[in-house]
């Protein structure tokens, strides 16, 4: 066969990035708070766009009252306030590897970078100087960093976090247990084993209740909580005013050891928090909003506190534009003028994906707003985007650091998404952090003469429906740090 050049017209299609579309797909990864920085740097930029006062004098066609984004969810058809709702192309496609180098602009170091370099408000094209300073350790991003490798069940996590909150800047918690736990539909003893499992995390004497646990906890990560200690420790008061004779006749010692004892606990430390980082961390502003609906069932709307709104200024437009006179002067305001509609459409299409994946985890986990953490349902993001017929990546986007406030307290939104284990009856799929829920229960009402094994385990919870493997099981119990059967044996004999 002869190789020839010749030539072929071929027809094909293909996905083109362009920077507005870009900039799109970013805005939905932003919460409302990281959302108002972008706008603000797209205000100082842009001479067309101004700030929504309320009073829409700029006001054009393309203007969209996405503060007003809200939906019913219950017994009512769901409403939607946001017009247009169709009218722009979703965002539902997968982006992961189609992004450039680039930015928005030939620099390449705009806003595609942002997402990738933690979390920049300056949206600018240099480090600054600040990027390279070295930050303190707070203490509650280094319990953060303890909490993500000790504690891996999902309702747990949500105890922690709370709890977490709870502490003053000593380090002593401070709240109403049976509150937290009414908050969030569990029983107090849940909440408890959190909080000992937070007890043990460093430093030694965070989450106590009160000066004498702070020290015994101490104690206790010395090695040196004994009982003659312990009875020290109920008694302060007594070490307050220097009462030393009742202090030997209580602790059962002479005055050497009380003086050895003394002299441990001047050696701890009272306030195991004040050495970290005290500056004021910044609170968590929620961008979704959720409440009991006056007919029934729930009510979504997007945060209008929080929301930034802005306006394309036509009049100024039209009144430069015909003042203008050279070719380079109109086409700066052709293009500042379609960069501020996009940017326009951008936010209202981004109001619109939140409120609808929102509102659909809000459907799906109903259950859990109801009745609490053992009811929540096993979710993936797929679940989400085929309902909404959106694409799992866009639901990733929109569940990024978005946090919604519900009955129950705030939450964020990917908190809502657990593994599901297959159900044995063909039932519903059970979530992995009900039946982890359910595991523990069963061993903390197990009696001292009758210890359950995995296998037991495994055949009680198939006879409930709950198809599991006995490795699972046990993946499930060493995470919630429950010992084998054989150590739970020997530590209920000891203390009987």
């Amino acid at each position: 066969m002869a190789l020839t050049p010749r030539l072929d017209l071929r027809q094909s299609q293909s996905l083109v990035m362009t920077p507005q579309l870009q900039q799109a797909i970013k805005l939905l990864q932003l919460s409302n708070i990281e959302l108002s920085a972008f706008v603000d740097s797209e205000l100082e930029q842009n001479p067309l766009l101004e700030r929504d006062d309320g009073q829409g004098t700029a006001a054009t066609s393309e203007d969209i009252p996405v503060a007003d984004a809200a939906q019913e969810i219950g017994d009512a058809p769901l409403v939607d306030s946001l017009p247009g709702q169709n009218e722009e192309a979703p965002l539902d496609l997968d982006y992961e590897n189609t992004f450039t180098n680039g930015g928005l602009d030939e620099g390449g170091d705009g806003l595609t970078d942002w997402g990738n370099r933690g979390g920049r408000h300056d949206f600018g094209d240099e480090d600054g100087f600040e990027d390279n300073l070295t930050r303190e350790l707070s203490l509650r991003d280094h319990l953060q960093s303890q909490l993500n490798l000790d504690i891996t069940a999902p309702a747990d996590r949500l105890i922690a976090r709370y709890l977490i909150e709870m502490l003053d800047e000593a380090g002593y918690l401070s709240g109403d247990l049976e509150q937290l736990a009414q908050t969030l539909g569990c029983s107090l003893q849940t909440v408890e084993a959190v909080l000992t499992r937070l007890q043990r995390f460093d430093p030694a004497g965070l989450f106590a209740r009160s000066l004498s646990e702070c020290l015994a906890l101490q104690l206790r990560d010395r090695d040196r909580l004994d009982p003659c200690m312990q009875a020290l420790l109920q008694n302060l008061d007594l070490l307050a005013r220097r009462d030393l004779p009742q202090l030997m006749k209580i602790c059962g010692c002479d005055a050497e050891d009380l003086a050895e004892m003394i002299a441990e606990i001047r050696s701890l430390n009272p306030k195991p928090a004040m050495a970290f980082d005290h500056s004021s961390a910044p609170p968590v502003t929620p961008d979704v909003l959720m409440r009991p609906a006056p007919g029934g069932g729930w009510l979504v709307e997007l945060n209008n506190d929080t929301l930034p709104k802005v306006l394309v200024n036509t009049r100024y437009y039209a009144k430069i534009t015909s003042a203008s006179r050279s070719k380079d002067e109109k086409s700066y305001l052709t293009e500042r003028f379609q960069s501020a509609n996009w940017l326009v459409k951008s936010l209202h299409q981004r109001a619109t994906t939140i409120l609808k994946v929102a509102s659909e985890i809000v459907r799906q986990q109903d259950q859990f707003f109801h009745k609490g953490i053992q009811h929540l349902k096993p979710l993936v993001l797929k679940d989400i985007a085929l309902e909404i017929s959106m694409h799992e990546s866009t639901v990733s986007r929109v569940t990024a650091n978005k946090f919604i406030a519900t009955p129950r307290g705030i939450f964020e939104l990917k908190y809502f998404f657990t593994q599901a284990i297959g159900s044995n009856d063909g039932g519903e799929s059970h979530s992995a952090e009900a039946v982890r829920h359910r595991i523990k229960t069963l061993i903390d009402q197990e009696a001292p003469t009758d210890i359950l094994s995995d296998d037991k385990i495994v055949e009680i919870l198939k006879a409930d429906g709950v198809d599991i493997a006995r490795r699972t099981v046990a993946k499930y119990r060493e995470g919630m740090h429950i010992p084998s059967s054989v150590q739970r044996r020997r530590d209920k004999m000891l203390s009987s």
